[in-house]
């Protein structure tokens, strides 16, 4: 039987940003709902912050972090759907689910910095550049695909429940504490957690989000 370790896959930026978007998605969808668009504007511009944030951790953050150390094609997923054991990270699943989580909130935000408010009071920082009716096409186009994008996250629980009771993972623990029990062939290397580039990261994580609410 091929021994197995605990070991560390999730450094903590990851886990932070994690559970932040679960809070301020479910800050924009009750803000929306309850028409409080001034705090649903203040949660975006914390979404737009994350984002950028954690694109650039894709690039500079620690192995299991990075893009290039997850993203895997169309064969990796196959061969893990046949059977491959645990990995370090994501899983080829589970990096197309961070990919499209990207992509949906990537759509999300931006539709929102240029939506328009039907009477043009509350509409996003960067409404300015484009025509009234464009802006309204844009807060449509914001308010359906923020429905999509809570049916992916009732997917990705659902996924996650999956895991947790049928293949006995728990995801969840590990997106908290940060560990997980892999085979000792899946482990990678620890390296020094890289504080230069997170304060690099963080800095132009504010100055992208302070440009662009500045309008």
């Amino acid at each position: 039987m091929p021994s197995s370790t605990t070991a560390r896959v999730w450094d903590l930026p990851v886990r932070i940003i994690h559970w932040l978007f679960v809070v301020l998605i479910a800050v924009s969808w009750w803000t929306a709902e309850n028409n409080e668009l001034e705090y649903h504007r203040y949660s975006g511009y914390a979404l737009l912050g994350l984002l950028v944030f954690r694109i650039y951790w894709g690039f500079a953050g620690t192995h299991t972090a990075r893009f290039s150390n997850f993203i895997r094609g169309p064969g990796a997923i196959v061969e893990y759907l046949r059977g491959a054991g645990r990995v370090a990270g994501h899983n080829p699943l589970g990096a197309l689910s961070v990919i499209v989580l990207l992509l949906l909130l990537a759509a999300q935000v931006g539709l929102g910095l240029f939506a328009v408010d039907v009477d043009g009071i509350e509409s996003g920082p960067l409404s300015h550049l484009v025509s009234f009716d464009t802006g309204r096409e844009c807060a449509e186009l914001h308010e359906d695909l923020f429905n999509v994008l809570i049916g992916f996250v009732v997917v990705h629980v659902a996924a996650v429940l999956f895991y947790l009771f049928v293949r006995r993972e728990n995801l969840i623990g590990a997106m908290i504490h940060g560990k997980r029990e892999l085979p000792s062939a899946a482990v990678v290397p620890q390296e020094p957690f890289p504080v230069v580039r997170f304060i690099v990261g963080v800095i132009l994580s504010g100055l992208v989000v302070w440009y662009i609410t500045r309008g």
